[in-house]
């Protein structure tokens, strides 16, 4: 029988993984044009969302590189067929190869590689990087949350009136409305990457991030784990955790937030 991942042992993985990450971004960087179309080709998927060769190719890097660093991880990636085998395993990467194809494809720099590992269901590494930033930020279940090396946290405040919110324009006039006439919430303009939308609010720039229902595992699950070590959590709008690794990955509407903004933020969409 395999042995269980150990803090230790995963500790161990991180050089090699951090090495991976660096390789992908490489991969994916040279069909990314600042303010122009991608260099890549580009056509639809079923249901009309796009996909890159860029897409392709770094998805195919990591599935290849991934397996051989944890070749008992089942596999879970937006732009390889799903093998319902993974229900039954312990531990499953979680795979975006190129989360915000849009803003990629477009010229915009808000798209991210992002990675998780799940063990039982819970992440327990996560990277996000966004190369066209030129910056990574990754978490070990238990150990903190980091952009560049550095030690990132949520925004420390507990009261919801002045927060920094991004999101669906519906979703935020919703909470606006709930929060009240005392509101005096700065809106940012929204992030196209899920993964950067919570590692945003994991280092503290934004403190409420809205997300629409239909995300799925791989936008979600690598950042959740960041933004957990950083002091926040990513829940459903009457507080329930994310779930990861069901049959259908896919999620109802989810708030991103610092962890003492979660009963305000709540109370105020549902007011």
């Amino acid at each position: 029988m395999p042995e269980p991942l150990t803090e230790a042992s995963v500790a161990e993985l991180m050089p090699e993984l951090r090495a991976v990450m660096r390789e992908a971004a490489s991969i994916a960087r040279p069909y990314f044009r600042q303010g122009q179309q991608t260099t890549a080709r580009v056509w639809s998927k079923a249901g009309g969302s796009p996909v890159t060769e860029a897409d392709v190719a770094v998805d195919t890097f990591l599935k290849i590189r991934l397996s051989e660093i944890v070749p008992r991880a089942a596999w879970l990636s937006e732009e390889t067929a799903d093998d319902p085998a993974r229900l039954g395993r312990d531990l499953v990467w979680i795979v975006d190869p190129i989360d915000g194809t849009r803003a990629f494809l477009s010229g915009h720099p808000d798209w991210s590689i992002a990675v998780a590992l799940l063990a039982k269901g819970e992440p327990v590494i996560g990277f996000v990087h966004a190369p066209a930033l030129g910056v990574a930020y990754e978490a070990i279940r238990g150990q903190g949350a980091f952009r560049d090396g550095e030690r990132i946290a949520v925004d420390p405040r507990d009261a919801l009136r002045t927060s920094r919110i991004t999101g669906p324009k519906p979703m935020l006039d919703r909470l606006t409305r709930g929060a009240g006439p005392d509101s005096d919430f700065v809106r940012i303009d929204r992030i196209p990457s899920l993964a950067l939308r919570l590692v945003r609010v994991a280092e503290g720039s934004v403190d409420v991030g809205m997300i629409s229902s239909d995300a799925r595992d791989w936008d979600l699950a690598a950042a959740d784990l960041v933004l957990r070590e950083a002091g926040g959590a990513v829940c459903s709008l009457t507080g329930e955790a994310a779930v990861y690794n069901r049959a259908d990955p896919v999620h109802g509407e989810l708030v991103a937030l610092p962890r003492a903004l979660r009963d305000p933020v709540i109370a105020a969409w549902q007011a």
